[in-house]
């Protein structure tokens, strides 16, 4: 609550009696108090000082008491007015609360009625100025998520503003699950927060979870909880997933890479919104949206009877499909003048030039790694060559998309979704001289889902 020395009061009654006695009477309270007895010099006050509760007689000369409210209720919105008077009617009354004054007395008064009505007046003011703070943070923090979509959602293709258009209806419906699809790299967490932040649950946890990330003895822990003791290694209580989602969103990247047995515990839970903790018989209930992504062909995973159609049909109320930058050749200048940009300020460098041919390389690139790589191209680029024109030569293509011709690229267009994926990862662990790490980097993915994924395809590197 502001503290008195910080609160000033101006008075404006033409009577100087008044004037003297309460100027001394709230002085003794410990606020910053003055009096005026003629409103224009009291308007030419409060144009220069900072004035935070006006005490307003409504009896006075050059214009009436009502007349100063409706100046102040437009020139001065932010200052609180309790007027007084020893000839108000109910009329008058109801006229000065109708212009927003907060208060009125009716002389003579009590100095214990005036205290009264400025301390309310006091805790009215905190209460406000909060809440104004809480509304100003509010919009700082969508001016900087704005600020993080534009950083991730730069470009002018058409098919990108119907992303972005599709994941703000998605946000006003706080109760429906979001599938979000798309290659590595190409922004689906991001749609997430988008969503979530613009959403009626922003005001509470945005929980991502990579479920290729968690080896399969701790998922279960992870999701649900559990108690102390419930198995070896449990040395205490642990909230899951679901719990700290709970009143917010739970984003559940790669999705399709869950274990089927998994699946079933996920399925109960969306559709109970129950929890049951490891070692604990009790159900908790809880209120979370799910939002879930995967780079997979969901439809091929409930083929191949890897993934549940019935999960699927829960996980995917709305779906939003972001397509790779390859697609939207349109978007890679302006991300280039974003990222060069941004890189500059960053290094405290000069924003160094993008040739033409190097620009015109990239567009030619099908860029596998999508904007995460565009990104890291540019920034080795930018540190290596320090801050000077970029031109082809410093751009290094050597991601597995290199490594194939245009007759394989043609070739592979006529693979499925799990055969690209496969034929990837060979090209990439040939490429590495099948370093488990350095192609799980190049494929933009997590080591443990590289492992996930050789055994899926029955893949074992050589010399392994």
């Amino acid at each position: 609550m502001p503290e008195k020395d910080n609160l000033s009061i101006l008075i404006l009654d033409d009577e100087p009696s008044f004037n003297e006695e309460l100027v001394e009477f709230i002085d003794s309270l410990g606020y910053k108090v003055r009096a005026e007895e003629k409103p224009h010099s009291a308007l030419e006050y409060l144009k220069e000082n900072v004035i935070d509760i006006l005490i307003l007689d409504i009896k006075l000369p050059q214009m009436s008491g009502i007349e100063v409210l409706k100046i102040v209720h437009n020139e001065f919105p932010d200052l609180e007015v309790i007027m007084v008077t020893g000839h108000g009617d109910m009329e008058t009354v109801i006229e000065a609360l109708r212009l927003g004054a907060i208060d009125f007395l009716k002389k003579p008064f009590r100095h214990l009625d005036i205290k009264l009505a400025i301390e309310r007046t006091r805790k009215y003011l905190y209460l406000s100025r909060k809440l104004k703070r809480v509304e100003n943070q509010s919009s700082l923090l969508s001016r900087e998520l704005q600020k993080r979509v534009e950083y991730d959602l730069i470009g002018h293709s058409a098919s990108l503003r119907q992303v972005y258009e599709l994941a703000m209806t998605s946000a006003q419906f706080g109760n429906s699950n979001v599938l979000v699809t798309g290659e590595s790299g190409s922004g689906k967490e991001i749609i997430a927060r988008l969503i979530h932040y613009a959403s009626p649950r922003k005001d509470n946890n945005f929980c991502p979870v990579n479920c290729s990330a968690i080896p399969d003895s701790l998922l279960e822990s992870e999701f649900f909880g559990h108690k102390k003791g419930s198995f070896t290694g449990a040395i205490s209580d642990r909230k899951g997933y679901f719990e700290l989602a709970d009143q917010g969103t739970i984003f559940l990247d790669e999705i399709g890479d869950m274990p089927i047995e998994l699946q079933a515990k996920l399925l109960r839970a969306i559709e109970s919104k129950k929890i049951k903790k490891i070692g604990d018989q009790k159900e908790y209930r809880y209120d979370f949206r799910i939002i879930s992504a995967t780079n997979r062909n969901v439809n091929d995973l409930v083929k191949s009877n890897s993934f549940r159609l019935d999960l699927l049909h829960r996980l995917n109320t709305i779906e939003i499909f972001i397509p790779p930058l390859r697609q939207r050749i349109e978007d890679i200048k302006p991300l280039v003048e974003y990222f060069t940009t941004s890189l500059a300020g960053q290094m405290n460098l000069p924003r160094p030039e993008f040739s033409e041919a190097a620009l015109n390389k990239l567009k030619k690139y099908s860029f596998p790694g999508n904007v995460r790589e565009l990104k890291n191209l540019i920034e080795r680029a930018f540190i290596l060559n320090k801050g000077k024109e970029l031109r082809p030569e410093h751009f290094l293509l050597s991601t597995t998309d290199e490594l194939v011709d245009s007759a394989e690229l043609a070739d592979m267009g006529n693979l499925n979704l799990d055969e690209h994926e496969k034929k990837l990862i060979m090209l990439a662990l040939e490429k590495n001289l099948y370093n488990q790490q350095k192609t799980a980097d190049d494929l933009g993915i997590s080591r443990h889902s590289l492992s996930r994924r050789l055994k899926k395809f029955e893949l074992v590197p050589e010399n392994q």
